[in-house]
């Protein structure tokens, strides 16, 4: 079932994650009191020399009580060429490994990835992770930025000023090598627009604009029930 054309986002990104599937999937599951695990993989994000596809695989744990429900979910990064597919977790803090360590607390945890943009020349991929926790107004977003050319991966958000909400908006047009990012305080009506480095340094980004480059895949996400899982993928 495809949810692509469905804009609904909980902190009103121009680059929504699925939350109509979350909403939809949990209010079907947990109000008839169905626990069950469900998988959402997004559409591909085309990288513009066409040697790359980037896409996520979200996995939801619908509980009874909603609120012990949880979100994870891994980036992937496929090169269309070889075939060879290399997964992506953010080290944002809710997002560490969270298919592969059953061990860790996952009630109530929402983190869900998406590739937002590739950069012009096709070596660096920006992805959008949002983190929240449900049944509260914990919700931010961190930058993902998988940098193929130094094979190195960067998990980044404004630092040194103080916000409650973080919303990735895409590459900076004035430092393409930096992410731009609204962020301020719940609650306030001016929010401020920041560019952020790789390396977490923070700058204001007055006038500057995002970009975007990347095509998506004709093929709209979809949504299924898991029968099983194995390795903590759904399959």
């Amino acid at each position: 079932m495809s949810y692509e054309s469905i804009q609904v986002d909980p902190l009103e990104s121009p680059h929504p994650i699925p939350w109509s599937w979350v909403l939809a999937t949990l209010n079907a599951n947990s109000s008839s009191h169905l626990a069950g695990l469900y998988c959402y993989r997004s559409q591909s994000l085309i990288s513009p020399d066409q040697r790359y596809a980037a896409y996520s695989r979200i996995q939801m744990q619908v509980e009874s009580e909603y609120f012990r429900s949880h979100v994870t979910s891994v980036l992937f990064l496929e090169n269309l060429r070889t075939g060879d597919l290399q997964p992506i977790t953010p080290a944002s803090p809710l997002a560490d490994n969270p298919f592969l360590d059953s061990s860790r607390e996952l009630t109530g945890r929402i983190s869900i990835v998406i590739p937002v943009s590739w950069s012009e020349t096709s070596d660096r991929l920006l992805a959008r992770e949002f983190e929240s926790i449900f049944g509260s107004d914990i919700a931010s977003d961190y930058a993902v930025i998988v940098d193929r050319s130094q094979n190195r991966i960067s998990t980044v958000a404004p630092t040194q000023i103080r916000y409650t909400n973080a919303v990735l908006l895409g590459w900076s047009q004035f430092q393409p090598e930096r992410v731009l990012f609204r962020a301020g305080m719940l609650g306030d009506q001016h929010w401020q627009q920041w560019a952020v480095a790789a390396n977490g340094q923070t700058t204001l980004a007055k006038g500057d604009r995002p970009s975007s480059l990347g095509k998506s895949s004709a093929m709209s996400g979809w949504a299924l029930k898991c029968t099983a899982s194995r390795g903590g993928f759904c399959r």
